[in-house]
């Protein structure tokens, strides 16, 4: 792998980003500093996850504390101020003597942080008020820059021959399973980080989700933490032990990684024919995500993408199985994607954010036959000053290998 580093000027412009949001423009909800805990959130605004703390004051350089390994966060991090610590209690004391004063307001990752580490960080800080920062994180990271977006489609790149290598590779008589370890080695082979980053804590981030015939049929496949057949009660996801055949429809949801940028996209496959019903449905899938992207522009809401798939499906004879079964419907069909595999915002049901510039989604129409089989497709896509753009590069197409 070419060596990979944040350029410094894309580390100065998010720190000024989220230098502004501190300020609360103006308003009463300023806060003085944010002290990054989160791995994610400390490579997005360093550019190194080693282990370690930044605190980005509302004004002034951030300073990044490195417990280890200082000489690779200094190879990778453009931030000026890199202080090697050998114990979070020394953090007090340099944040004074790099910025003068500790802050009034604190703000930390409140979405994230466990509750023991922040009762800590709370003894540890003599500060009046501590808040939650994470909302003004978000903010920023939603919005990629150029070289971010170039990121992406990087990966974009190693997702589009994965699936080329799943087409060739594909055949009867492997496991669910085994199929998956097989593409996802290819990957791995092409830079794949393996572990995908996930905020939620009870969600697991893993690259993998096949199933074939009737286990796509079962409740709770549309992006569950538990969802699919699985190998055991103790991770009931993904692919399991069922036998890939002949003449049934395989979906394939394929979540990517490389230099810390995601992918997330869905194909249909099914080996040598699949039955008019299952294909039908399929092409309805991506009828509705064409569709979808018909209406994408700045400044139209999240919900009306939401409503407008719904309507779709509605339209096309697929109103009942459309996001999953009656009574287990999901009410969602996309999300945020960049540094983790989901990201904000959603487009979600009543959800009134308004699209805007450099936002970039995985939009997911799916659909549940309950017992029978499940169809769908997934891609990535990058909101742009006048409408939108794919970034994936895999075909809008059923796979029939």
């Amino acid at each position: 792998m070419d060596k990979f580093k944040v350029p410094s000027d894309e580390i100065d412009r998010r720190i000024k980003r989220i230098q502004k949001e501190l300020h609360g423009n103006g308003q009463d909800n300023e806060i003085d500093g944010l002290f990054i805990v989160q791995r994610v959130d400390l490579f997005y605004f360093s550019g190194t996850a080693q282990t370690g703390f930044l605190y980005i004051p509302a004004e002034g350089q951030p300073v990044l504390f490195i417990k280890r390994y200082l000489p690779r966060a200094r190879e990778e991090s453009s931030i000026k101020n890199i202080i090697e610590i050998k114990s979070i209690k020394e953090v007090p004391g340099l944040i004074v003597d790099f910025c003068g004063k500790l802050p009034g307001t604190m703000g930390f990752e409140f979405d994230v942080l466990p509750v023991r580490d922040f009762n800590f960080y709370k003894g540890l800080f003599d500060v009046e008020k501590f808040v939650d920062g994470s909302p003004l994180i978000h903010k920023v990271r939603m919005i990629k820059s150029v070289w971010e977006i170039e990121q992406i489609e990087k990966t974009a790149e190693l997702s589009q021959k994965t699936f080329e290598y799943m087409k060739s590779a594909i055949r009867p008589g492997l496991t669910e399973m085994e199929f998956a370890g097989m593409y996802e080695t290819f990957a791995r082979k092409l830079g794949h980080g393996a572990k995908l980053r996930v905020r939620d804590y009870q969600t697991e981030g893993y690259p993998w989700h096949i199933l074939s015939g009737t286990n796509g049929g079962l409740l709770g496949l549309l992006d569950s933490p538990a969802s699919g057949e699985g190998t055991s009660a103790a991770f009931p996801c993904g692919g399991g032990n069922k036998l890939l055949a002949p003449g049934e429809p395989i979906m394939i949801d394929l979540g990517s990684v490389l230099n810390g940028y995601h992918m997330d996209e869905t194909r249909m496959f099914a080996i040598e024919s699949m039955p008019e019903r299952a294909l039908d449905a399929c092409q309805a899938a991506i009828e509705i995500h064409n569709r979808v992207l018909e209406i994408v522009k700045p400044n139209i809401s999240l919900d009306e993408l939401f409503r407008h798939s719904v309507e779709t499906a509605k339209s096309l004879g697929y109103a009942e199985p459309y996001l999953g079964p009656s009574g287990h419907e999901v009410s969602f069909v996309g999300h945020g994607i960049g540094l983790e595999i989901v990201e904000f915002p959603i487009i979600a049901s009543g959800k009134k954010e308004r699209l805007e510039p450099g936002m970039t989604f995985a939009l997911e129409p799916k659909m549940v036959f309950k017992n029978e089989f499940s169809a769908g497709i997934e891609s990535v896509f990058l909101v742009t000053e006048k409408g939108n753009r794919l970034l994936s590069k895999v075909p809008l197409e059923i796979f029939i290998c």
